[in-house]
């Protein structure tokens, strides 16, 4: 699924198909509220036919079925129909930096759509949004759903083969990805605007042949695969099995992440009458209903050869999958959305042609959308229904799947206490309330109000008074749980160690906020909370007017969904339109907010111990129990009708507490310095070509200016990074200005809480070589913010000099970031087995490095007892790399002109740059090492290692005794940026592009050997390269993984050796594509400038100068066609690198050879983490010549390794 995705997603960009987050929202400033599709009936003119052989309908998954069984639409078509336009261009409300061009329209069979045409997107881009999620899942086959999203891309009628799909959209520039949620499927693709001769070949069409007139051959093709998902899908039965393991894979990686666990067991505690009780992501046992994924481990012992993998046992999930396509897979309860180049009309034509074969609604269909609802009377707008007590009545609360409820009487009123698996402490209060788009909420919104001030940080908020007391981490306030009928509203609070002990009085406290909040609303109906309403719409309204366009993948997977729910010409606005203030409905909604209808969830390790239980509020009278799926261990108790009624009535309220005033950051000033006079815009120029100015170079300081004249918004970002050599000096100065940074964190917030609430947000970073300080926001309010922040940061060191006696509030703070940290530190145990394995190459690729246990040392044991942090020390330790001897780049960007670039650079100088600055060889600078080839670890390990294909092995166990997963990265070095220069990377890069999605097809798709894989190239710090093959794997060791990895290795050598010229060629060229993706908005450009100048920063003054057509440079590399050899003038001058995509093929050959063939000269090392039920094989190999099993081991190791050269390769 997407970034919302527990597994890190870096690697992952090409396909992670997945259940979706367990706290999944979308953004509140798009849209609020989620639906659901219920089961229909399916008239018998609509009923697909199956073409199918005669076994095909057995339930056992034994039989010799071919397994080819296709769906198709029926044989009765409508007659051809026109679309029906439901908004063009002219009536969709947009904001000002939006310049695509827009129009809904039906299809003849019905499906709703919305397109986008933006002739200067760089990226193409479709989704389909489904009205059916988990919630849809038939009793016995839970986590069909999900299997059923992984099941699509496995082939179709018109593609039959799996990897049609995926290899089309990779040779054009793409990827795609889906995730399954709640109610709710989402699939989505992006391509490169690509025109390649061959990509229509399977369409019968003339080579080169651009489809639908304007439309890209890239996204027609693409669309058209995409499309035979809704229309006729194999679900090979050939494929179930593997795809049956692949989503166990995935339910084993969560259960050892808290997240699921506790999301399950919120579930686990609702009705059961409710589809929300449901088990949404599934695992081999439920979706064979009784199977085992057992006997492929037991066989092989715990490893297989890559072909068919064995029957578990159970039943057959196809006709089931048959039966949900049918049911759910029709026009009325799909939504598409696509961005591309061509005008509105192509794209029209080819979305018709496309997506025309959708079967049509059932007859009487209604979605379960607000839009449906609403044309089909089941809702009424505006309206404000009453009950016989002349209550209000929310409309869509509890209507979806009555009579089933989620949350009633008998599972609110409740407290749990959940010990997790990693260390962390929450507390976290669940209100029932209605869906957030019932219509009686949506025109006035009043959640957004309460969930502000229930969340608000400035002084007098409930937040400050905690933080103060040094009870608590973070608190937040929205939507924990949020579907078409119920929605869970949740405040969120990470306690610290000491909170925990006094969690009593954070409880009664959190109610004191609420009542103070109640009493606002009920008793003040036009005062102080129609005001902050008044704010909140005018901040929301400045956002949606100058919103800039967004990633157009992103922009269709959340568009697709809002259809639903929008009315088209209103679908860009969303849930930024906003009513008056409606006290009545405001107070309606508050009454939700009461402890007989909220379940308080308690997680902390210290629950499990009954002898430091001091809490009078607690479960300790209940037994432990595991909840069944992801085994979270938990208990709970009915809160006592007397504790009810404290917090729903406080006695008293704490005077610490009050209601905070009016936000004085909302920015009035919104106007342009392009626009003034002086500064005179060419609308026919490309600002973006233009070049940041140079704007200051003096020995303390190099700031560069560019003045936004593209994105056209009033926000401007200032950016400085002060580098120093004293940060990273050792472990305890990198800890002490860790610690810093947060105690900063703490102290500032209390002074820009409203800046960040009003769109002007800071942050202070600290890197092992420099501290960063950005402000960024709108303009008129940043000069005031940077002055607050810098000013902040010498106040607070002073104060912190002075001690803990003089400043005991301050030393509470400096205890509690201490505390954090040494948490986060020791939590980094419980990652997952491949995140621990990169960290181990990194600790031994790259120097200098301090390793995690320096830091826990540092903070506890021994040595920390004797020579404990101080917040004296500390401050001392920011003071000399903050306002020490330095080397200082700055940049400002945006809605700035070089005057306000001059007075900012004032600030910088009034605050910092008071020493002189440092010398070349003071710069701080890190290397990456050359890891031995199988001659050189010969020499260092003796002669056994010399017929090894991985000559080096650093060997783990996972921490953590319920960690199901073992996992491995091969990495194999290629050279340093200096020494392949800027050929060496893009040949690099080209190969990491090909290689992802052949290491999935084989690894992860055919030989099922875990749910994550990838292929990647790795950048190291000090210019390392590296191409790296990763396994995550429940049920296989890591030898059989990297022996696997090795194989593929030469078969992905084979597959580029056998692929035809031009096939290289397309590929080159959708990395050049992407290569040169423009930037859609102003955060972008900020990104790529800085980073660019940041990359100067290590090296000497002779490499000072950003090379800012550093991405351009590469994308020449690729240049194959000499028509794109054309300088500005049209003149062509071939400057290609490969002159023809033959050449290329054979360098990348010889590239590959050289680097990743050879077993003599090729520099692999090999990172295996075990699980803990394989230590013994662990311990085994400890010792044994070319195995290290320590970071003590790999930092003798170290000492044998040359580092490579640094310099800058451009």
């Amino acid at each position: 699924m997407r970034t919302s995705n527990p597994v890190v997603m870096l690697l992952f960009v090409g396909r992670v198909r997945a259940f979706a987050n367990p706290f999944h929202r979308r953004s509140s400033s798009v849209v609020v509220g989620w639906a659901n599709s219920r089961l229909r009936e399916n008239p018998a003119n609509t009923e697909i036919a199956l073409d199918s052989s005669p076994s095909s309908s057995s339930n056992d998954m034994t039989s010799g079925s071919p397994g080819t069984a296709t769906l198709e639409a029926p044989d009765t078509k409508p007659a051809r129909r026109q679309s029906t336009i439901l908004a063009d261009d002219s009536k969709f409300v947009k904001s000002l930096p939006d310049k695509r061009s827009y129009r809904a329209l039906s299809l003849p069979n019905g499906l709703s759509c919305l397109l986008a045409s933006d002739p200067a997107t760089d990226v193409e881009a479709a989704s389909v949004h489904v009205r059916a999620g988990h919630f849809d899942d038939p009793p016995h086959r839970a986590g069909l759903a999900h299997f059923h999203e992984h099941m699509l891309f496995l082939g179709t009628e018109k593609y039959p083969k799996e990897e049609e799909y995926e290899d089309y959209l990779g040779r054009n520039g793409g990827m795609s990805n889906a995730y399954t949620d709640m109610e709710d499927t989402n699939y989505y693709f992006n391509v490169s605007p690509l025109d390649h001769a061959d990509n229509n070949d399977d369409d019968g069409k003339e080579d080169g042949e651009r489809t639908s007139r304007g439309t890209s051959s890239a996204l027609s093709g693409a669309l058209d695969r995409f499309a035979q998902f809704f229309v006729s899908p194999l679900f090979d039965t050939s494929m179930l099995e593997r795809e049956l393991r692949a989503v166990n894979s995935e339910y084993l990686n969560g259960r050892t992440a808290d997240n699921w666990r506790n999301f399950q067991l919120l579930k686990h505690g609702s009705s059961a009458g409710h589809p929300f009780s449901k088990f949404g992501c599934g695992n081999y046992n439920t979706l064979t209903d009784g199977g085992d994924a057992g006997p492929k481990e037991a066989e092989n012992g715990g490893e297989d050869d890559g072909g068919d993998a064995p029957f578990g046992g159970g039943t057959s999930p196809r006709d089931d999958l048959v039966e949900f396509w049918t049911d759910k897979y029709h026009s009325g309860n799909l939504r598409l959305c696509v961005v591309g180049r061509a005008g509105l009309d192509d794209l029209q034509r080819t979305v018709e042609d496309a997506f025309g074969e959708v079967r049509p609604a059932p007859p009487n269909f209604v979605a379960n959308g607000i839009v449906d609802r609403i044309m089909a009377g089941t809702l009424t707008p505006h309206a404000h229904p009453r009950d016989s007590d002349d209550d209000l009545v929310f409309q869509t609360e509890h209507s979806t799947y009555a009579p089933g409820v989620a949350f009633g009487p008998d599972q609110l009123g409740l407290l749990r206490e959940v010990v997790p698996l990693v260390e962390s402490r929450t507390l976290k209060i669940f209100s029932a309330v209605p869906p957030l788009d019932d219509p009686v909420l949506r025109e006035s919104r009043p959640f957004r109000v309460l969930s502000h001030l229930v969340g608000h940080e400035s002084p007098g908020s409930l937040h400050h008074l905690l933080m103060e007391e040094g009870w608590i981490n973070s608190l937040a306030s929205g939507t924990g749980i949020s579907t078409s009928d119920f929605c869970l509203a949740n405040v969120a609070i990470t306690l610290t160690p000491k909170g925990m002990r006094h969690r009593d009085q954070v409880l009664a406290k959190t109610w004191q906020w609420f009542a103070l909040i109640k009493d606002a609303v009920m008793n003040d109906p036009h005062g102080v909370i129609e005001g902050y309403h008044d704010e909140l719409k005018r901040i929301t309204e400045i956002s949606f007017k100058y919103r800039e366009m967004g990633d157009p993948t992103d922009f269709c997977s959340a568009a697709a969904e809002r259809l639903f729910d929008y009315d088209p010409e209103k679908i860009l606005l969303g849930s930024a339109e906003v009513g008056e203030y409606d006290v009545e409905v405001a107070r309606a909604f508050l009454e939700r907010l009461t402890p007989q209808n909220s379940l308080v969830v308690i997680t902390g390790p210290e629950l499990g111990d009954e002898e430091i239980e001091t809490s009078d509020v607690s479960a300790r009278d209940a037994p432990w129990q595991d909840e069944v799926r992801y085994g979270a261990k938990y208990r709970q108790i009915r809160v006592t009708d007397e504790q009810r009624e404290q917090w729903n009535h406080p006695s008293k309220i704490d005077p610490r507490l009050r209601l905070p005033g009016l936000n004085e950051f909302i920015p009035k000033d919104l106007s342009l310095r392009c626009d003034d006079p002086e500064h005179e815009t060419d609308s026919n120029v490309d600002y973006r070509e233009e070049l940041p100015d140079l704007l200051i170079d003096t020995p303390k300081l190099r700031m560069w200016h560019k003045m936004d004249r593209t994105f056209r918004v009033p926000k401007t970002s200032i950016r400085l990074q002060l580098t120093s050599p004293n940060i990273y000096r050792s472990p305890r100065t990198i800890t002490l200005n860790r610690i810093f940074q947060k105690v900063l964190s703490d102290d500032l917030n209390s002074y820009v809480y409203d800046a960040s609430v009003a769109g002007c947000n800071y942050r202070v970073s600290c890197t092992p070589s420099a501290y960063g300080i950005s402000v960024s926001g709108y303009s008129e309010k940043l000069p005031h913010l940077l002055d607050v922040v810098t000013s902040r940061i010498g106040g607070l060191i002073d104060e912190m000099k002075e001690g803990d006696d003089a400043h005991p509030a301050l030393a509470g703070i400096f205890q509690k970031a201490k505390e954090n940290l040494l948490r986060q530190t020791k939590n980094y145990v419980f990652d997952s087995p491949y995140e621990m394995g990169s960290y181990n190459l990194r600790m031994l690729c790259e120097t200098p490095v301090w390793h995690v246990d320096d830091y826990v040392g540092e903070m506890e044991g021994p040595d920390a007892e004797e020579e404990p942090l101080t917040m004296k020390e500390c401050a001392e330790v920011a003071e000399q790399c903050l306002f020490g001897r330095s080397k200082a780049v700055s940049l400002c960007i945006g809605n700035i002109d070089e005057k306000g670039s001059q007075e900012v650079s004032k600030v910088i100088g009034n605050h910092f740059l008071k020493k002189r600055p440092l010398i070349d060889d003071e710069t701080p600078r890190f290397r990456s090492l050359r890891m031995p080839n199988r001659s050189e670890a010969a020499q260092i390990f003796g002669s056994s290692t010399d017929t090894s294909e991985v000559p080096l092995v650093y060997e783990a166990v996972a921490h953590s005794d319920s960690e199901e997963n073992n996992s491995v990265e091969l990495m194999m070095q290629t050279e340093s940026s200096t020494e392949l220069g800027f050929e060496g990377l893009a040949i690099q890069e080209l190969i990491g592009s090909m290689a992802y999605n052949s290491a999935f097809n084989q690894l992860r798709t055919k030989e099922q050997l875990g749910y994550i894989v990838s292929a990647f190239v790795k950048k190291m710090s000090g210019g390392g390269n590296a191409f790296c093959v990763l396994v995550q794997s429940s049920n296989t060791l890591p030898p059989e993984l990297e022996e696997r990895c090795l194989r593929w290795v030469e078969q992905f050598r084979k597959e580029m050796e056998e692929m035809p010229d031009e096939r290289f060629a397309m590929e080159a060229a959708a990395v050049k594509a992407n290569l040169l993706e423009k930037d859609i908005k102003l955060a972008e450009e900020i990104s790529s400038v800085w980073g660019e100048i940041l990359s100067t920063v290590p090296h000497s003054e002779h490499f000072k100068n950003p090379v800012f057509d550093r991405v351009e440079k590469f994308a020449d590399v690729l240049t194959l066609n000499l028509d794109d050899s054309k300088d500005d003038d049209g003149v062509v001058e071939d400057t290609r690198v490969f002159k023809s995509a033959a050449e290329l093929k054979k360098r990348v050959l010889e590239f590959y050879d050289e680097y990743f063939m050879s077993p003599e000269g090729r520099r692999a090392v090999s990172s295996r983490v075990y699980n803990r039920k394989a230590k013994d094989l662990f311990d085994q190999n400890i010792g044994k010549p070319g195995v290290i099993s320590s970071y003590d081991d790999a930092r003798m190791l170290k000492q044998h390794f040359p580092s490579n050269p640094t310099a800058p390769y451009w």
